[in-house]
């Protein structure tokens, strides 16, 4: 039987409007699940209900607060497998990458269950005798949290679980593609004892509820990752309405691979930053700079490795790049593949969608060289498993590619050389360097961002999240003669 999913607000499962169907993309007849998609009127309730539960949550003391995201990442660790294999089944990765996703999701939780212990803010030296002078961090309020379908408990995780940490109340919308795991995450918190209304969940379509999470009176802010053109969208309505948010949006992130470096360490790096999740991380890497004098070998050796990647189920062990998420994607990534051909585009490897036993949204690993810096292909956002091939002269016209987009998320190095890996650390306008690694992959206790187009500037994860979920509060306080 499939199950049916339903909104979760002011402590209770709510009915929507209508039934929408969770499918399988490695196996689009499959039903995951239903989803009882909400309205507007529905979502405006999970933003009263928010307001109602936020004065008796902002009260509750802050090492109780924690103590439920203790619980919760306790009891998502035990269900770490089930949760792992229905977020491959709605939202396409591999299992490996499905269940390593869930463990960092209970990471997280762990991490923000013992921010809650950090001090919470600071004495100051008066320049009177008499004043004791003291600033502190407090909740924002309601957060309206937007979260993408492309990791669907990790960056839910380290939006929601600072909020409520800090003690604010959220209004989660997830991705329509991935309600299931959605659940799994509310579920979870819930059954760690948190309070009702504190967390509402809205399983709806964004152009039918997004405004209300956005423009509502009584919502005081907004964290947002996904798309540029929703993004920027999101944030003119905001700031019209007087909102606090937050962006973290697209990517086209080069890794430079210099002719120092070690091609068996760069050459397994960038295949994994282009084509594990079949590319669709906002950090993945779509370009791949390379100096002229290796270009040759490194190519050849990154094509092989392609085309050795299992392309296949998701659920079995051995694949290693599994579909997209559904077939709007494929169409978008296909259409790119197309322009390509069209921009003059050669590829070493992949170039086309396929099925695997007639059926699923499958791209092959793609790597595309002879293109012109400027062509659409190069500059736009693809979030496929698509890498284009660049060549440099210099370490100097690597890193003047690098930056010549309009995004500004991640950038990795590929050197032996430590003077050009700190000028690159310094002259790379991205806000994650990583050298001699994959431009994707996280730890969540340091700040992720980006700059340019790819953010709107300030960030997440580790102690930086306090800096966005809560605001300063300035005492003053004379003694009495």
């Amino acid at each position: 039987m499939t199950v049916e999913l339903r909104s979760y607000i002011g402590g209770a499962w709510r009915d929507g409007v209508r039934l929408s169907d969770d499918l399988n993309p490695a196996h689009p007849s499959e039903v995951v699940a239903r989803t009882a998609l909400a309205g507007a009127e529905l979502a405006a309730e999970a933003v009263q209900a928010a307001r109602s539960a936020f004065a008796a949550w902002r009260a509750t003391p802050a090492p109780a607060r924690g103590d439920i995201l203790r619980k919760a990442a306790e009891l998502l660790e035990e269900r770490v497998e089930s949760v792992g294999r229905d977020l491959t089944r709605e939202e396409g990765k591999t299992l490996a990458e499905a269940i390593g996703e869930t463990r960092r999701a209970v990471s997280i939780l762990r991490y923000y269950a013992g921010q809650t212990l950090e001090p919470d803010g600071e004495t100051y030296p008066s320049s009177s005798r008499v004043t004791f002078l003291y600033a502190r961090r407090e909740p924002v309020g309601v957060v309206s949290v937007i979260t993408p379908w492309n990791f669907p408990i990790a960056i839910p995780a380290w939006k929601i679980a600072p909020a409520l940490a800090y003690g604010n109340t959220v209004v989660w919308k997830p991705a329509e593609l991935v309600p299931l795991t959605a659940v799994h995450l509310v579920q979870a918190l819930l059954d760690a004892g948190l309070p009702p209304g504190v967390l509402n969940l809205v399983l709806g379509k964004g152009s039918e509820v997004g405004d209300i999470l956005v423009t509502h009176p009584e919502v005081d802010a907004i964290t947002f990752t996904g798309s540029n053109v929703v993004g920027r969208a999101l944030q003119h309505k905001a700031i019209e309405h007087g909102k606090k948010v937050q962006l973290e949006m697209g990517g086209k992130n080069p890794a430079v691979v210099l002719a120092d470096a070690n091609l068996d360490v760069a050459v397994e790096q960038v295949a994994r930053g282009a084509f594990l999740s079949a590319g669709q991380k906002c950090t993945a890497t779509s370009r791949v700079i390379v100096e002229r004098a290796i270009l040759p070998e490194f190519q050849e050796r990154l094509a092989a490795l392609a085309q050795s990647w299992k392309l296949g189920d998701p659920l079995e062990p051995d694949t290693r790049v599994g579909p997209l998420v559904s077939e709007d994607q494929l169409q978008k990534v296909s259409g790119y593949l197309q322009l390509a051909r069209r921009e003059g585009g050669r590829f070493l490897a992949g170039g086309e969608a396929t099925t695997i036993n007639g059926e699923g949204y499958y791209v092959r690993p793609s790597i595309v060289t002879d293109l012109d810096q400027g062509s659409h292909v190069a500059q736009e956002e693809i979030f496929g498993p698509v890498a284009a091939l660049l060549p440099a002269a210099s370490f100097e016209e690597a890193v003047a590619l690098a930056n010549a987009t309009p995004f500004g998320l991640s950038a990795s190095l590929f050197t032996n050389n430590l003077s050009l890996a700190l000028r690159f650390a310094s002259e790379i306008q991205a806000g994650v360097v990583k050298i001699n690694q994959e431009s994707a992959g996280l730890e969540f206790q340091v700040p992720f961002g980006g700059m340019k187009d790819s953010s709107s500037g300030s960030r997440e994860q580790g102690k930086a999240a306090r800096e966005f979920f809560t605001q300063w509060k300035t005492v003053y306080i004379d003694q009495l003669p």
